[in-house]
């Protein structure tokens, strides 16, 4: 059942690291400058990170360009090595408020790994789904990172 109030945009890899390796990519915001699809939008991003190192009650807060925007993470709940949720606040381009869930779970040797947000169909969100659905936006953003994500747990196994 699809409740019409909100969206939800969700990809999947497979990763050739056991969850533990890649648990500690996601649950710590330092490491996301390797992997996440949004980090080159803006080569003079501002970060600042605050609370614990990692985990719960971690944040990260960024502010950039047009395309980057401004808004801040927190992560919510942290079950290693199976879990990492965030909660995402943007501020700019436009206010939004969703949550992201990293789902790992055991696959062979290694781990798959589904990354999902779901977030309220806010005003602006329904005037961009006339011309193109949440999925279609952030869907290839998703499946960049989780493919530098992959690159990056990949090698950090093999070191």
């Amino acid at each position: 059942m699809t409740d019409s109030s909100t969206y939800t945009v969700e990809r999947s890899t497979e990763i050739d690291a056991k969850p533990e390796h890649v648990y500690a990519q996601l649950v710590d915001f330092h490491r996301w400058t390797a992997w996440s699809p949004w980090e080159d939008l803006d080569p003079e991003l501002q970060r600042t990170y605050s609370g614990p190192e990692q985990g719960v009650g971690a944040t990260y807060a960024w502010k950039g360009n047009r395309k980057a925007g401004e808004g801040r993470m927190e992560i919510t709940r942290a079950a290693e090595p199976g879990t990492v949720a965030i909660a995402l606040r943007f501020v700019k381009p436009f206010k939004s408020s969703s949550t992201s869930m990293f789902v790992l779970a055991p696959a062979g040797e290694g781990t798959r790994v589904t990354w999902t947000m779901t977030g309220p169909k806010t005003f602006m969100t329904k005037v961009m789904g006339v011309f193109t659905s949440m999925d279609k936006l952030v869907g290839p953003d998703f499946e960049k990172g989780l493919a530098r994500l992959k690159a990056v747990s990949e090698a950090s196994t093999a070191s």
